[in-house]
């Protein structure tokens, strides 16, 4: 597990939120926090999923050292979400691939060392 690398990544994410101006000083209310929906599409935007969800919960499992997930498949919801993609928005994009394809490929060659 790479922890060093994905955190970094977590990193990138929150800024390139912040960049766009999507990231909050709102959190959403009980009821979005408790969505059980993928993303909480239901009730809360990607961008607040990825703020008040996704980003808090990755670094606890890194701080705590906890496995990481093995398996992460955010980039495909979050190029349908903001689609049409604005040139602002690839750097974010960019980063949350490089998540997707990090935790996928740590996790498809954990244990075969």
């Amino acid at each position: 597990m790479d922890y060093q690398q994905t955190a970094l990544l977590l990193q990138r994410i929150e800024a390139e939120l912040k960049v766009l101006q999507w990231w909050s000083n709102q959190a959403p209310s009980a009821a979005a926090m408790a969505s059980t929906a993928p993303f909480a599409c239901d009730l809360m935007t990607l961008a607040q999923w990825l703020q008040f969800i996704f980003l808090p919960r990755m670094q606890a499992l890194i701080d705590g050292g906890f496995p990481l997930p093995t398996s992460c498949s955010i980039y495909p919801m979050a190029e349908l979400t903001w689609t049409p993609l604005t040139t602002a928005q690839q750097p974010l994009l960019d980063a949350i691939k490089a998540l997707d394809l990090l935790l996928n490929d740590t996790n498809s060659t954990a244990g075969s060392d």
